[in-house]
């Protein structure tokens, strides 16, 4: 695999598995996506237009947690709780069950975005780094 980015696979599909790196890049364009929406669009116009975007963007974003979260050999639907957790929180915490979300927010960027992907094959696919057998001396 080279370090090139496929942009359509990474948030329109939630097959396969992606790199640490690729996930940060794809949650940062995300998030930069849902701020700039969310501060050029105000009023009248964000409640109607914002019954299309926040989906999509909802959508892409379950599509990137889902190959990072196989990446470390779970399931994809956890990243309906990591998302949930982000619908929460947005714009800001306020309550006691925001704090909740917050800390699962916290466990998912350690989980995510720190700590690597399983090494070889697993049931989501193959990993995008291959180790060289050893030689037999």
């Amino acid at each position: 695999m080279t370090g090139k980015i496929d942009w359509g696979n990474l948030f329109f599909s939630a097959v396969g598995r992606i790199r640490q790196l690729h996930f940060l890049i794809g949650g940062a364009v995300l998030l930069l996506l849902l701020c700039l929406y969310d501060s050029a669009v105000k009023g009248a116009l964000q409640f109607v237009t914002g019954w299309i975007v926040y989906p999509i963007l909802l959508g892409m974003g379950a599509c990137v947690l889902s190959k990072r979260l196989h990446d470390r050999g779970r399931s994809g639907w956890w990243s309906a709780v990591i998302l949930l957790a982000v619908i929460m929180v947005w714009p800001a915490p306020t309550g006691f069950f925001d704090f909740i979300a917050v800390l699962v927010l916290i466990w998912a960027v350690i989980d995510l975005g720190v700590m690597p992907g399983e090494r070889g094959d697993n049931r989501y696919g193959r990993t995008l780094f291959r180790l060289k057998p050893r030689e037999q001396s």
